[in-house]
């Protein structure tokens, strides 16, 4: 999918929600509860917690965009500016209190667990090159874990996520500039990780 028809469609989903369109929350929820938890399960390595953690972020967005609980109705209160930056900051806040609820918890990528950054190979390529490339991202995946926690962010949302730095401004309420710095840093650590 293009950029700019992909755009087009988070448009019309948020239209949708600020008219108080439930079945636009779903249509949200369907489109980015999958990333939601995959942003998740990365930083708790727990498919149960991750579960929860996941819902818990919808629930937080439905209370805070609408006022009230789904089953009481509501309509719509604040404005959603962009709803995919707003649900990625609820998480990235919910897997903060996580770990302040869990200090010991350790982030372990478990490839036997769930394969959430499975290398879905190209037809185009030769079985070498797939193994080839499924072998660089198992290399990723590693040397990932060994990052600062919010280098992962950057990387995971930039890069896995397809977010802009924008929207990664949006998430952490930062300049671009700042954003921009940052991810040139992450990478140079994810580099000197993999060396």
């Amino acid at each position: 999918m293009s950029f700019f028809r992909k755009k087009q469609e988070e448009n019309i989903l948020q239209k949708k929600i600020e008219k108080g369109d439930k079945d636009g929350f779903i249509e949200l929820y369907d489109r980015y509860a999958p990333q939601i938890y995959r942003f998740i399960y990365l930083k708790t390595n727990s498919s149960h917690d991750s579960e929860d953690l996941t819902s818990e972020v919808f629930l937080k967005l439905w209370k805070n965009y609408w006022g009230l609980p789904p089953r009481n109705g509501g309509s719509p209160r604040n404005s959603l500016r962009n709803p995919r930056a707003f649900l990625y900051q609820i998480a990235r806040n919910l897997v903060v209190d996580y770990y302040r609820k869990k200090p010991k918890a350790d982030l372990i990528i478990d490839d036997e667990k769930e394969k959430t950054l499975e290398n879905i190979p190209n037809p185009g390529a030769s079985l070498e090159e797939n193994l080839a490339l499924e072998f660089d991202l198992a290399q990723i995946k590693k040397a990932l874990v060994k990052v600062n926690p919010d280098y992962q962010d950057l990387i995971l949302w930039h890069y896995i996520d397809d977010f802009s730095v924008k929207e990664i401004a949006q998430v952490l309420e930062k300049p671009e500039s700042a954003i921009r710095v940052q991810l040139h840093r992450a990478l140079k650590s994810l580099r000197k990780e993999l060396e």
